[in-house]
């Protein structure tokens, strides 16, 4: 989703007028968010096992990715611009299904792991 948000939010005429520094500082942090979902995908696929139950440190981060997007559904149903939200009711709906879905899966396994 964060590769097509910047044009569908006109990203770059919104930050047209932030000072540099900041706009520089937004851009880093989102370049960091992309790159720690990416390597959540990353863990997930080489480490499905461990991140299943079958250690102790794979629970730990099946338990830490759950509540990291426990918090992004929070962030996206309570804190996010609604009308933005309704402007793309459909996106918004499969994105919080998917946050729910991610967050459901992660806390099964870290709470029931396979052995």
């Amino acid at each position: 989703m964060n590769f097509p948000l910047p044009g569908q939010l006109r990203l770059r005429e919104g930050m047209a007028t932030v000072p540099a520094f900041l706009r520089q500082i937004f851009y880093v942090h989102w370049v960091y968010i992309v790159l720690t979902v990416a390597w959540f995908s990353a863990l997930c696929f080489g480490f499905a096992h461990e991140l299943a139950g079958a250690s102790a440190l794979g629970r730990f981060l099946s338990a830490f990715m759950a509540g990291f997007w426990l918090l992004r559904i929070l962030l996206q149903c309570f804190y996010y611009d609604r009308g933005v939200r309704r402007a793309h009711r459909l996106l918004d709906a499969l994105y919080t299904v998917s946050l729910l879905v991610l967050t459901g899966i992660f806390g099964w396994v870290a709470t029931h792991p396979a052995g």
